[in-house]
């Protein structure tokens, strides 16, 4: 792997803690209050917080690995906002909607997590199409 998407990693890594924590940690905290009996107590995540960051070191590695193998020639902000989409639909949709199926969440949380963290990925596609352009031909 190459200094370039080393970066990227880590940019990525650090958006999409931060949005993460923006989404889920205020956004959300009101609608995870509803749900608390089913989620684990602030003090009890914190344990659990090394987890969170292995997580994110991986979706973000992945999420620049993946995108960096398909980058083309093309406008990349149009790429990165595909290349988002697509991820989210592979990704946040179906995720949120299984837990909505397995879980008693309500349809507020479910659809607001599915806004939130697609529009998460929008920003994560714009950055990582940002930072891994094409080489011009020619």
């Amino acid at each position: 792997m190459n200094k370039k998407l080393l970066i990227a990693w880590l940019v990525v890594f650090v958006v999409w803690m931060g949005g993460s924590f923006l989404v889920h940690g205020m956004l959300l905290q009101d609608e995870y209050a509803k749900v608390s009996n089913i989620m684990r107590t602030e003090a009890d995540a914190q344990q659990y917080f090394p987890w969170m960051l292995l997580a994110h070191a991986i979706l973000a590695g992945a999420f620049v690995w993946i995108y960096s193998r398909g980058v083309e020639d093309k406008p990349w902000i149009r790429q990165g906002l595909r290349f988002g989409v697509a991820i989210a639909l592979l990704t946040i949709v179906p995720t949120y909607l299984i837990y909505y199926a397995a879980q008693p969440m309500p349809a507020s949380l479910v659809s607001n997590q599915i806004f939130f963290d697609g529009l998460l990925l929008l920003i994560l596609g714009v950055t990582v199409a940002a930072m891994i352009r094409a080489p011009r031909r020619g």
